[in-house]
């Protein structure tokens, strides 16, 4: 009998629990966490992305905004979050790479998370007040030179992709304005409307709306070809601006540690929700481009943060 007892207890040491248990990964919602306030382009974007997926596991994706300190408050969060899959992160190029060389003191590291996926790009825009004096790119970079340090405009927090597309633009054109920080994306657009900024440094899914309804005026997209959502602003070369050349994404992360199956089960159901007829449309619709399948490869969106870090290193040093 206790022969029988021990085999028993073998065989039960033997089977993969932690595999079986993932293998009904997920059994419950999914929180994904958002670094910024509801209504700017990681938000959108999260929320299309989100929806779709929940539709692929068969369980919600429950998104939650974490805003401050440029996003860094939120993936702070997640990396201490348990890795079981239950609760993952939407971040950026701002997030998960420059945000190591802005926040000398910041409580996580590349190494404290797994990355799903790749779920999409983002385009820079630059739109000023519809009142400003400037109406094009020359004449708004002559008054910004003629003002130094008059000239504002809004992002959505130092170390969000919005604060690096205002530094690579002011680089780009020799200019030195003020930068006025927000909590997320659309703070900074609604005072752009309300005309307290006169500028802000956006992508195309958060603030093509805006343009499209003369609310604000769009003055040039960083992009190679100018964008069905915006086609009246022109892109950095045709404004005579070649030397801005800048580009956005958004990728999907889990803790460190999160079992192999649940990362498999999360990257199937993006790699279908980017697929979706819905979804692209919505990106279409946004001005935003989704990630192609090798780029919802975690292993290459692993390779892409690695040299963005390295990249925004050597751009903004050691602190900003």
């Amino acid at each position: 009998m206790n022969a029988v007892v021990r085999l028993a207890a073998a065989a039960m040491l033997a089977t993969p629990l932690p595999a079986l248990a993932a293998d009904d990964f997920p059994t419950r919602p999914v929180t994904m966490v958002v670094p910024f306030a509801a209504g700017g382009t990681s938000d959108v974007i999260a929320r299309v992305v989100s929806e779709q997926m929940g539709q692929a596991l068969g369980q919600r994706i429950i998104n939650e905004n974490v805003p401050g300190a440029g996003g860094s408050t939120a993936l702070a969060r997640v990396a201490r979050a348990p890795a079981d899959g239950y609760m993952i992160a939407i971040g950026n190029v701002g997030t998960n790479a420059a945000a190591y060389a802005i926040y000398p003191e910041i409580k996580y590291s590349n190494d404290d998370f797994v990355p799903i996926g790749l779920a999409a790009k983002t385009v820079p825009v630059i739109a000023i007040r519809k009142d400003f004096p400037a109406t094009d790119l020359k004449s708004f970079i002559a008054h910004a030179k003629a003002n130094p340090g008059k000239v504002n405009l809004g992002h959505a927090g130092v170390g969000s992709s919005n604060y690096l597309i205002c530094k690579t633009f002011m680089a780009a054109a020799g200019i030195d304005v003020t930068l006025v920080s927000y909590r997320g994306a659309a703070p900074a657009l609604n005072d752009l409307m309300g005309g307290q900024v006169d500028g802000v440094c956006d992508a195309a899914a958060s603030v093509s709306g805006a343009i499209q309804n003369g609310l604000v005026r769009g003055l040039v997209v960083s992009a190679p070809h100018r964008m069905r959502t915006i086609p009246d602003v022109p892109t950095s070369a045709e404004a005579g601006l070649p030397e801005w050349q800048q580009q956005g994404w958004n990728a999907l992360f889990a803790p460190k540690g999160t079992p192999k199956a649940a990362i498999d089960r999360l990257n199937a159901a993006l790699r279908k929700a980017v697929a979706s007829d819905a979804l692209q449309k919505r990106m279409d619709d946004l001005g935003s481009i989704p990630a192609t399948e090798e780029e919802m490869d975690p292993a290459a969106a692993g390779r892409l943060v690695v040299s963005e870090i390295e990249k925004y290193r050597k751009v903004l040093g050691p602190a900003q």
